[in-house]
């Protein structure tokens, strides 16, 4: 996994979205976020990247629901599904989840239906 991503825990994910941890925790029971327990007291944190401006503010990146959907459908825990987000892909020229803040759902979304 990518180390050098920059990771959130559930109360400061929750402060940078303007929202409460038990709002992000649903959201994460409901699958539309990922977390994965990292660092040496094992938190359970949030890729920074998955925070995008929106019109009304910070939000999470639309079409990451679909995408986890897809890479959750071909067999991947949160931890596989935030390697695959932040890792190189050859084919987009950058990560994912880079491709996904810029709109790019269909072509991320092409190759994680590989996956399958």
């Amino acid at each position: 996994m990518n180390d050098d991503a920059a990771w959130l825990t559930v109360p400061d994910f929750a402060d940078r979205l303007a929202t409460t941890a038990s709002k992000v925790r649903e959201m994460l029971r409901e699958g539309q976020l990922l977390a994965v327990r990292r660092g040496e007291r094992q938190t359970l944190q949030i890729p920074a990247g998955v925070i995008v401006d929106g019109e009304r503010g910070p939000e999470v990146v639309h079409t990451l629901h679909g995408t986890l959907t897809l890479l959750r459908d071909a067999g991947m825990d949160d931890a596989e599904c935030a390697e695959w987000l932040l890792a190189e892909d050859a084919e987009l020229g950058m990560a994912p989840l880079d491709a996904l803040r810029e709109g790019r759902r269909a072509h991320v979304r092409r190759i994680a239906q590989a996956l399958l």
